[in-house]
């Protein structure tokens, strides 16, 4: 990769590691199911009459828009309200990777290399020790909602596995019309009957932080990302996805506040550790002369 495609890449990653401190921001304002549904509507619209529809079945966008746009921001998003801070939740989200790599491997007969193995054994202890620990920066509840929308995250996945080479950003705008429906119902039905009042009343914070999510992190980051895929090998694009959580806690501490504790700490350092030999291990599977079968796992 050049220089232009790394700082684009390294881009990408700050816009997704601060995107969770803008999301928390968000949510001291909005409810967070109507908050989910807003940041989709104003992806989608205008923009699906300017874009293409993407090459790909109806159920294809159908299963992605209901498990990563209704059910897996709604749970990260609720979680975010009271049950776990910015920083944490971008590190417990990356248990996608996890999920993404075991489901591969038991649907597709996606072959798990030696230091794959190792690194999924690392990171769920990592994982483990935010189930044990109760610190303040997440509760019980909130860790697992968040690992649970890790494993709709590895839902969608799998059905975008199915069609390679689909233009990204075009792919989300479309995706992106599916859950605002659902999410304001949900919205109305458990969280309020006056959405109209709650929007009149959202300060400009609320609606900064929306239009961060919508179209800085969809649109922009989306396509940014897009193109890196086109552009050069996965290999090459998504490890950098392994340094969103350490922008992200980075943000947070800086931006809100948040901080870890010592056994927080260590489990972040194993995830990370996991996940870089999760994400790597083929790679170091070929250096280390290992065999390996099957095209590598896009798990980010």
């Amino acid at each position: 990769m050049n220089i232009k495609s790394v700082l684009l890449a390294l881009l990408v990653v700050l816009i997704w590691g601060v995107n969770f401190s803008v999301i928390k921001v968000g949510l001291e304002t909005l409810p967070p199911i109507l908050f989910s549904g807003l940041r989709f509507f104003i992806v989608a619209l205008p923009a699906v009459f300017f874009i293409p529809r993407p090459k790909v079945k109806l159920w294809q966008l159908f299963a992605v828009g209901l498990s990563l746009g209704v059910i897996k921001f709604s749970l990260l998003f609720i979680a975010m309200q009271d049950d776990a801070s910015a920083g944490i939740a971008s590190l417990l989200l990356q248990s996608q990777v996890i999920f993404t790599i075991a489901l591969s491997a038991l649907l597709l007969k996606e072959h798990i290399t030696l230091p794959q193995r190792i690194g999924l054994a690392v990171a769920f202890i990592g994982f483990g020790l935010f189930f044990v620990t109760s610190t303040g920066s997440a509760t019980l509840t909130g860790v697992a909602m968040i690992v649970a929308a890790g494993f709709f995250w590895a839902i969608a996945n799998m059905a975008m596995k199915q069609m390679p080479g689909v233009n990204l950003m075009h792919f989300m705008v479309w995706v992106s019309l599916i859950p605002p429906l659902p999410l304001f119902a949900l919205s109305y039905w458990f969280e309020s009957h006056q959405p109209l009042a709650l929007l009149q009343a959202t300060p400009l914070s609320g609606w900064i932080s929306i239009a961060y999510v919508g179209y800085l992190s969809t649109l922009v980051a989306f396509a940014i990302w897009g193109w890196l895929l086109n552009q050069h090998t996965s290999a090459s694009v998504t490890p950098f996805a392994l340094l969103i959580p350490i922008v992200g806690m980075a943000a947070a501490s800086i931006g809100l506040g948040e901080s870890l504790s010592l056994i927080e700490w260590i489990g972040a350092a194993l995830i990370v550790t996991g996940l870089s030999l999760s994400v790597l291990g083929r790679r170091i599977g070929r250096w280390l002369g290992l065999k390996t079968r099957a095209r590598p796992t896009s798990a980010l």
